[in-house]
């Protein structure tokens, strides 16, 4: 097993790297774990990973909060490469596999401050790279048959090759056998082009794994002139000779060609020999640097490519965080389960519950773990369309079929085709439309607007909404048998106020992801900011909260978020009996209360009179005495006073 390891991409250790132990490690708030976490979700003893024989198990130890694989709470598991550990706040991402920038062998400079060459040439005046010189001279020699063949065969090789390591290995390994060298270095320059950002060396003799040292000096200079050097006699060169490094090493003959890629070089091919016998000449010097011209482009776009591939897995990553359901409540652990055991069917799915509760973030965890997650995910909001375009988005239309249809265009159904539609909103659907989609339905076909020919598609259909689709069916405005084929297997997110224990875990994710989006330093969020955020009902749900949280770290000024930084809406609401209020909170509170207790008074009792005197619109003066808890007290009140004016008649 290849360096195992933790990456943390989430929470207090972020962007740190632990290598697993041979023993493993255990994970948890006690500074006596391998991995100490200072979090107070997670538990003293939290959870542990144990290598068995050559594979990793991880368990969980009891902990309060559980522990996470994959958005699924575990117990015991094994680990695969690639794997997302969620612990408390954390999340790490477990790696087996090396996807860093390697070396086969290591590399060793010697600073030295200059070098005279015993022979320089630049790329253009190669023989090799002049295919008419090539021609003219080819009936003389064999010696140039023989060095065009090594060519070709190099040629073909570096271009059916896109590992990196593996394209340089090869490389190395061809010029050994055309030039006399003992060791060989492929180096690259790093982005800025001062130094080198990747290295990879090997002896010719493949068992020898010795560092391959090489003069810092030497291959600096070609990197920055882009001028190969060639030392047929070192110890007997005046430049050469001088270098304390290649005298320590007794080396004889040297060669070091540059990489270059449209007239910049990017690296260069540095090689050597101890050898009394062999010597780096000028054919050799033309040699490799025709190689080195035929390998760069190769080089670079293996590079490039593996740096995309690791950008890759980073971004997707990140976007998987970002889009992930957050909590860890006993609504949200079923929620988890099931949708690890729906995930790898093909079942089509209604998720139902109130906005906000993350029913897109649901359909998007059941297609990352389906089969079909690296086929497309379409998402369609049914009430965020007009109904007249709606059809043309779902189904597409060929050219001529509307005015303005000027060329065919697929529809969203086609192109998801392999992959998963999500249909939001599904209970705001025509019922033209939804007859049409019962057939995709039962047939998986459809016919684009204006067209004639049947278009097959292989989908997974997930449908959202926040309506009550069973009474909408007795109501007559959705199709019962529409109803029935959505409805195979149903899933209802809890709203946020079903699950209060989730909201300090969310309202810390959610300071984490807007702190880089708004620019702002990460802030704690006090314990009487937390306290307010509890006391709340959230009608608005995750959205709102989320919402609440971005607002006040943008208007926010102090070093933690509090209380003030809040909606006002959050502040109306009486504190939990356990809970702590500011003075000045509590005050406004009062004031308010006093405020609308004499208005109504006033006005006998009149809202609208008294939302006039107040100078607020009635809907708001209900939402306060709503915020407030003043019903009771103002019922009270009116109670009070009808029985005094009973008394008095």
């Amino acid at each position: 097993m290849a360096n195992p390891r933790l990456v943390a991409v989430s929470g207090p250790l972020k962007d740190s790297t632990f290598v697993l132990p041979a023993g493993g490690l255990s994970l948890g708030r006690d500074a006596a774990n391998t991995l100490p976490i200072s979090d107070p979700s997670v538990s003293r003893r939290h959870c542990a990973i144990e290598r068995e024989s050559s594979r990793f198990v991880i368990r969980d130890l009891d902990s309060r909060n559980g522990t996470l694989v994959n958005g699924e709470a575990v117990k015991e598991r094994w680990l695969a490469h690639g794997d997302e550990i969620a612990v408390g706040e954390s999340t790490f991402l477990f790696l087996v596999e090396e996807r860093e920038v390697s070396s086969s062998g290591l590399v060793e400079f010697d600073e030295d401050t200059s070098a005279q060459a015993t022979a320089q040439v630049r790329p253009q005046d190669v023989l090799y790279l002049q295919p008419d010189r090539i021609l003219s001279e080819l009936p003389a020699t064999s010696r140039l048959a023989r060095n065009l063949s090594a060519l070709l065969k190099i040629s073909r090789i570096v271009h059916s090759i896109r590992d990196l390591d593996e394209l340089q290995g090869q490389i190395l390994s061809l010029i050994f056998e055309v030039a006399p060298a003992e060791r060989g270095a492929i180096l690259l320059g790093s982005s800025d082009g001062k130094d080198f950002g990747s290295m990879f060396a090997r002896y010719r003799d493949a068992q020898n794994e010795q560092a391959v040292r090489v003069s810092r000096t030497i291959a600096q200079q070609v990197l920055e002139q882009g001028i190969a050097i060639l030392g047929s006699d070192v110890p007997g060169s005046g430049g050469l000779g001088k270098v304390e490094s290649l005298i320590s090493l007794r080396v004889r003959s040297l060669l070091c060609v540059p990489l270059t890629v449209f007239h910049r070089p990017i690296g260069c091919i540095y090689l050597d020999t101890v050898s009394l016998a062999d010597r780096f000449n000028e054919d050799h010097l033309q040699l490799v640097t025709a190689i080195a011209g035929i390998s760069a482009v190769a080089l670079e776009n293996a590079r490039r490519l593996h740096w995309l591939e690791q950008e890759n897995e980073r971004l997707t990553t990140e976007i998987s965080l970002e889009r992930s359901l957050v909590g860890e409540s006993q609504p949200m652990k079923e929620v988890y389960q099931f949708l690890v055991r729906v995930a790898p069917t093909d079942a089509t799915v209604l998720i139902q519950g109130e906005s906000g509760t993350g029913k897109e973030l649901a359909a998007r965890a059941i297609h990352s773990k389906s089969p079909r997650s690296d086929k497309p995910f379409v998402a369609i909001n049914c009430a965020a369309i007009p109904e007249t375009l709606l059809e043309s988005e779902l189904f597409g239309y060929e050219k001529g079929a509307f005015t303005g249809a000027q060329a065919q265009k697929k529809g969203r159904l086609e192109v998801a085709n392999g992959g998963v539609v999500f249909l939001d909103e599904i209970g705001e659907l025509a019922p033209a439309l939804q007859v049409k989609l019962l057939r995709v339905l039962q047939e998986r076909e459809f016919e684009r607007v204006g067209g004639t020919r049947p278009i097959h598609v292989d989908i997974r259909l997930i449908a959202a909404t926040n309506r009550d689709l069973p009474e909408a069916v007795r109501s007559l405005r959705f199709r019962q048998d529409l109803f029935y084929r959505l409805n195979v297997v149903s899933l209802t997110m809890p709203a946020l106020r079903d699950r209060k224990e989730d909201i300090p875990t969310l309202a810390r994710f959610f300071v984490d992801k807007h702190c880089k989006r708004c620019g702002v330093a990460p802030k704690q969020i006090s314990r009487e900011a937390v306290a307010c955020l509890m006391n709340y009902e959230w009608p608005g749900n995750v959205r709102e909260l989320e919402n609440a949280i971005e607002r006040a770290l943008v208007l926010g000024e102090a070093e933690d978020i509090l209380p003030e930084d809040l909606p006002e809406s959050l502040l109306e609401r009486e504190p939990a009996p356990d809970g702590t209020e500011a003075k000045y909170h509590a005050a406004v509170k009062n004031l308010k209360k006093q405020l609308i207790q004499e208005a109504l008074e006033e006005a006998k009792g009149n809202y609208t009179d008294a939302a006039r005197l107040l100078g607020v619109h009635p809907n708001y003066l209900h939402r306060l005495i709503r915020n407030l808890d003043l019903r009771e007290a103002l019922k009270s009140t009116t109670t009070s006073r009808t029985t005094s004016k009973r008394l008095r008649a």
